[in-house]
């Protein structure tokens, strides 16, 4: 069976899929973001298996999201955001927002934001919810919520 091909339709929303329509894609996205950089701590986080773990890496950096960084003599990499990487947070920031407004049930949202501007929690979003400020992913501290996994 083909798959099709996102990238080729003419549609931002498409091509965008193209690159994090994945579901594993927005996970790895989110633990670079959190500081998770280098391959063993994003396995173990997420529980993904190896293979598929360096087709998704490999998938983000290929198009500019994620660039590799050397840290050991061995050819060990860590993986980090590039400015187009994090701007693609912002859209999962967006995304956090919607999940935590919907689906994070009675415990509440599993993150905390505390944005640099203000210096407050925040809700996830493109805006403080405190000060009204743009917020960045760059922008902000994660902070383990009441609704995070114990």
């Amino acid at each position: 069976m083909q798959r099709t091909n996102f990238g080729d339709i003419t549609c931002s929303i498409a091509r965008t899929l193209h690159v994090i329509g994945e579901p594993w894609s927005p996970l790895i996205l989110r633990d670079v973001w959190a500081g998770l950089t280098r391959f063993d701590q994003i396995q173990a986080d997420l529980g993904i298996s190896r293979k598929v773990l360096t087709e998704r890496l490999n998938h983000l950096v290929e198009h500019g999201v994620l660039t590799r960084r050397p840290y050991d003599r061995r050819p060990r990499h860590e993986y980090v955001l590039t400015d187009k990487g994090s701007d693609l947070v912002d859209v999962l920031m967006v995304m956090a927002g919607w999940g935590d407004r919907w689906l994070s049930g009675k415990a509440g949202p599993p993150v905390l934001y505390r944005h640099h501007g203000c210096g407050e929690i925040s809700g996830a979003g493109l805006l403080c919810t405190r000060c009204g400020k743009q917020m960045h992913a760059t922008d902000v501290d994660l902070l383990p919520g009441p609704g995070a996994a114990t």
